[in-house]
């Protein structure tokens, strides 16, 4: 008889590891909590739109491509890809604004325009941030976070001092413009720390972005958890909803399934990719690894505010994915890391996949997702939820020249106490666990459980991080510590 695996959560960490794990010859149960697989990258449709309520940016294509080849399937095989050009936009004062296209070479023109002699140092830059992405993407981050070693390789040897110097000052040591520094820091914010607390060494995501470009599949990146899906079906996973796990089951030390809705499932292996602080607030306090102290003492990546609005009318002076820097960065990350509140003056992004995609919006109207970056475990209610709501489409308004509050059909907004609720997220984050550098790689933590035997977690507070690539390996690198420590 094949072992049986119980797994916490159906996001994109717990997909992947249920699909290697199928594979390799174990019996794998998901229970999600919610009524539909995704975990934070669920959908939500009305009246005629579609949104995604989770993550919106594809980047990395060739995570995704190389999950699926393991299976030896295409990405085309489940949702077909669309390049975006441009890839997206940012705006810095009204009537200001930069687009970032969809080519290198066309990049590299954007920033001369902008400020002469800043293409070379550009290319000096990507060369430098593409060759930290081969390190990195193709051999660091498929690393299971055991030991310090793991960093230690002929290739990483020459580049430690990458690991000791910040994002921010090797931004500003070759940038001057202001909107050009800007734009390269960006990228680090999908590592959940401010850009002069993320190592050098993570510019390998300038690469992603510039070197790679920004994608979309057509649906929504909701297609690519039904995709995840129906592959893991094909490989005999059986998928619970409205499952919602009450303890997991422990003997003498060892996990012997979970408590879903009152009921026992026993199992041999427990794999959770749930928030790992909640998954071990399902076992007795002595069989914790981490105290509340711990979790207390770490950086969490933000929170989000919200809006998912329908519009009766197609917008302008838009793109797709739409940046709004006219307010000061540096504040508004004060008010997120040092001095958690609500922030005076917010930095936000808006999408408008309709833009691109026209299963997203009846035609002749636009579907708008607007995000604003908060700290985790802010008092959330409703009052502040439409005080924030009325900030941001002020200014983007007045930015974009055009006058939309009339043209809402209807919104819906999510935060704080929704993450919560949701997904059991820690404080209500969004994104997991900051990639600053004491919690990096085998600082993380761990994918397996040390104080209970056959007990194993995945997702982006454990290793390598967060966001969607990194939730995908991390789904791969738990099942291959299962394989390597479990008899079938």
């Amino acid at each position: 008889m094949p072992k049986k695996i119980n797994i916490i959560g159906s996001g994109f960490s717990s997909l992947a590891a249920s699909c290697y794990l199928a594979q390799a010859g174990y019996e794998v149960n998901v229970f999600e909590k919610n009524t539909s697989v995704g975990g934070r990258a669920r959908q939500f449709k009305k009246d005629g739109f579609t949104f995604d309520i989770g993550p919106t940016w594809y980047w990395m294509p060739d995570v995704f491509e190389k999950f699926f080849a393991d299976f030896n399937r295409k990405t085309s095989d489940y949702y077909q890809l669309e390049k975006l050009d441009p890839a997206y936009q940012v705006y810095f004062d009204e009537n200001d604004s930069i687009l970032i296209p969809g080519s290198l070479n066309e990049i590299y023109q954007s920033f001369e325009n902008e400020e002469a002699g800043s293409s070379q140092k550009l290319e000096k830059f990507i060369t430098k941030a593409r060759d930290n992405y081969d390190i990195a993407i193709k051999d660091l981050v498929y690393r299971p976070g055991i030991s310090p070693m793991e960093l230690i390789t002929p290739e990483t040897a020459t580049r430690m001092g990458r690991f000791f110097t910040n994002i921010s000052s090797e931004v500003r040591k070759e940038f001057t413009n202001k909107k050009l520094r800007k734009i390269l820091e960006f990228p680090v914010l999908f590592l959940g720390a401010k850009p002069s607390d993320t190592p050098a060494f993570y510019s390998f995501m300038n690469y992603a972005d510039f070197g790679l470009g920004t994608w979309h599949p057509k649906g929504g990146m909701y297609k690519v958890i039904e995709g995840m899906k129906d592959l893991a079906e094909s490989l005999g996973v059986i998928f619970h909803l409205n499952a919602s796990v009450d303890r997991i089951i422990t003997e003498k030390g060892k996990a012997k399934g979970l408590v879903v809705n009152g009921k026992d499932h026993f199992a041999d292996i427990v794999l959770s990719g749930a928030d790992y602080h909640h998954s071990e607030q399902l076992l007795p306090e002595k069989l914790r690894q981490y105290s509340e102290n711990y979790w207390k003492k770490k950086t969490f990546a933000p929170s989000s505010l919200l809006f998912y609005v329908g519009f009766d009318r197609k917008l302008k002076n838009v793109s797709h994915h739409t940046l709004f820097f006219d307010s000061d960065f540096e504040e508004h990350a004060k008010d997120i890391y040092d001095d958690p509140k609500w922030p005076d003056n917010p930095l936000f992004y808006a999408s408008f996949p309709s833009i691109t995609d026209e299963t997203c919006a009846p035609e002749g109207k636009e579907a708008g997702i607007f995000l604003i970056p908060l700290a985790p475990d802010l008092k959330d209610d409703e009052a502040t939820r439409e005080h924030y709501f009325n900030i941001i489409l002020d200014r983007f308004e007045k930015i974009t020249g055009q006058n939309i509050k009339n043209n809402i059909i209807f919104k819906e907004s999510f935060c704080v106490n929704d993450f919560k609720e949701a997904y059991n997220s820690y404080k209500g984050n969004a994104y997991g666990m900051a990639n600053t550098l004491l919690q990096t790689a085998f600082l993380r933590p761990k994918l397996r459980s040390k104080k209970v035997e056959h007990l194993y977690f995945t997702g982006q507070l454990t290793v390598p991080g967060p966001g969607v690539p990194p939730s995908l390996i991390s789904g791969k690198l738990a099942a291959g510590l299962i394989e390597k420590n479990e008899i079938k």
